[in-house]
């Protein structure tokens, strides 16, 4: 079906754009995967840039979804800006980045941005401003990667910058249609640059391929033409002819030689908040460490790139330089392309584990003390489907227990789980609707039993556990419980709100008598970071007196997003 062109770059066409973008890097992602020899021949290029440009998708539905649910409130005005849609695209794409491509995908994204969103806050823009944006995104990235190489994505997004600027040239401002041609001059620009790289990178020569992150930046530039034209330009973008791909045997054992020889051990990947000049030293620190660095982001918040052998200094320079997160650690080692040919034997799957997702750091370290594999998700950006995926791998066993912890992830989950199962991994998926069912569960794991006893027991100990939380309204809306305001306290019960208030102190302890007023043993408490200290000793005391056969549990969870969580079994 050929898709409604739009005529300028405002909210619905960024939407469009990265659905478009998505949806093309799914059906190419196997092809750049197997071209992927640089900067190290891990064969991940194609999966990183679609969990990037996935991240970016999610973060701009929210948008519009938040937007149709203020519609219907009082006062509340129409859709969402291209301020708040490209904004929303480069936050989700900075966040959810992977891999070195993705990460610098994630940087032309933020370019782009900062140029459609200057000089106030446009409802759309035209083609000269797309071309000014697709110029600043060029050098941002350049300037991201501390040793920029030609024959890579860069190489192929100045192309496409420099067709834009000619295209641009002969277009009057707001002319109809205009976007389209500034669109298919930067593809055409970008898929002519992306046929040359083997000229400029002789490990793309040796192997008969293109580079792989410029294959894909093409392939999102298609999806930005066929935004403004309805349909897809072709042919699509390929490698340069009687090329070899990089999953030929011959081709891997060479790249994956290569690598073994000279290249850092480890990738490095986290989030981090810090000053400019915080990570100004941590750029020149890290480049000290390793290479193919990448550092991507602004006003306070990074996305950090870094090949390394020593992933503890990596890690070290991010804690000095600010507050490191969503911390991940990849050894180019065991299953990789970097032991393809080398006769080193597979590390053997474990027979069973535990994979969850967690609301704080705090949680996933008591998870992780118990044996998970944890996905963190921070408040208001849940995981995508590929980062569950890559959970489950990374979980390295035969059989896997899925506790989601969220009603929300429960499509997202399932869609993990089916496509691992494809993979011969048994997967088990318990509706785990919040993480203290998952702490409920997990108490009783026990990975020597039978899968399907333990999965029965897990889920059954899940299913006993009462959840609630303790939230701060973010704006007025309607609730089971009546109309609540901006800054009121939530309690929440099994997901509905039941009680609200002005004290948190107060809000908690009604929705645990609520609670225990149907009976139970165990009371579990997870505090967030802005939690008072009071609240706890105050719950802890009202269960001593008023319910003598009930114990009590205190976890810190962290930056969870709810107050409190609590769980009663």
């Amino acid at each position: 079906m050929a898709q409604v062109p739009q005529r300028f770059f405002d909210a619905l066409a960024v939407r469009t754009w990265c659905g478009l973008s998505l949806r093309a890097l799914g059906r190419a992602r196997e092809e750049i995967d197997a071209i992927n020899v640089y900067p190290v021949a891990d064969g991940d290029t194609g999966t990183n840039l679609y969990l990037t440009v996935e991240s970016a998708v999610a973060a701009v539905e929210a948008v519009f979804a938040a937007h149709a649910v203020d519609a219907g409130e009082p006062d509340a005005g129409g859709g969402p800006s291209l301020a708040d849609a490209v904004g929303a695209m480069a936050h989700g794409a900075l966040i959810g980045a992977r891999g070195n491509s993705g990460t610098i995908l994630a940087q032309l994204l933020r370019g782009m941005a900062q140029v459609l969103t200057a000089g106030g806050e446009p409802a759309h823009t035209d083609g000269p401003r797309l071309r000014l944006a697709l110029r600043h995104a060029a050098e941002s990235a350049r300037q991201a990667v501390a040793h920029p190489v030609e024959g890579t994505v860069l190489t192929v997004a100045s192309a496409a910058a420099a067709a834009a600027d000619a295209a641009a040239d002969g277009v009057a401002d707001g002319a109809e249609g205009d976007c389209a041609a500034v669109a298919r001059a930067a593809y055409d620009g970008a898929r002519a640059a992306l046929a040359a790289t083997p000229a400029q990178l002789p490990v793309l020569e040796r192997a008969g391929v293109v580079d792989a992150g410029g294959h894909g930046l093409v392939t999102v530039l298609a999806a930005l033409v066929e935004t403004f034209t309805g349909r897809a330009p072709g042919p699509e973008p390929v490698a340069v002819p009687h090329a070899r791909l990089a999953h030929d045997d011959e081709a891997a054992g060479e790249c994956a030689a290569e690598g073994e020889e000279s290249g850092p051990a480890f990738e490095v990947i986290y989030l981090l908040e810090a000053e400019d000049a915080a990570v100004a030293r941590l750029r020149q620190r890290l480049d000290a460490l390793g290479d193919s660095l990448v550092v991507v982001g602004g006003e306070g918040l990074w996305n950090v790139h870094v090949h390394v052998d020593d992933a503890g200094a990596a890690v070290e320079a991010g804690v000095e330089a600010g507050r490191p997160y969503r911390i991940r650690i990849t050894h180019f080692g065991h299953g990789d392309a970097h032991t393809a040919g080398t006769g080193r034997p597979p590390r053997e799957r474990t027979q069973r584990a535990v994979v969850a997702v967690v609301p704080g750091e705090g949680l996933a370290g008591l998870y992780t003390e118990a044996g998970a594999t944890t996905v963190l998700a921070r408040p208001g950006e849940p995981p995508a489907s590929g980062e569950l995926v890559q959970a489950l791998r990374r979980a390295h066993a035969r059989e896997v227990v899925l506790l989601p912890n969220d009603v929300e992830l429960r499509h997202t989950a399932a869609a993990a789980a089916e496509q691992v199962r494809t993979e011969g991994i048994r997967v088990a998926l318990i509706p785990t609707r919040s993480a203290v069912q998952g702490i409920a569960a997990l108490a009783v794991h026990e990975p020597e039993r039978r899968f399907d006893e333990d999965v029965v027991a897990m889920t059954s100990a899940a299913g006993a556990t009462r959840h609630a939380e303790v939230a701060v309204a973010e704006r007025q809306s309607w609730t089971t419980a009546g109309i609540c305001q901006a800054g009121d306290v939530l309690g929440l019960v099994d997901g509905d709100v039941a009680v609200i208030g002005a004290d948190v102190t107060e809000v908690a302890a009604t929705v645990l008598d609520r609670m225990l007023a149907a009976g139970g043993e165990l009371v579990t408490l997870v505090l967030g970071d802005e939690t008072p200290e009071t609240v706890t000793a105050h719950l802890e005391a009202r269960v001593r007196e008023a319910y003598l056969a009930v114990d009590t549990v205190v976890y810190r969870g962290g930056r969870q997003g709810a107050l409190l969580l609590i769980g009663v079994e």
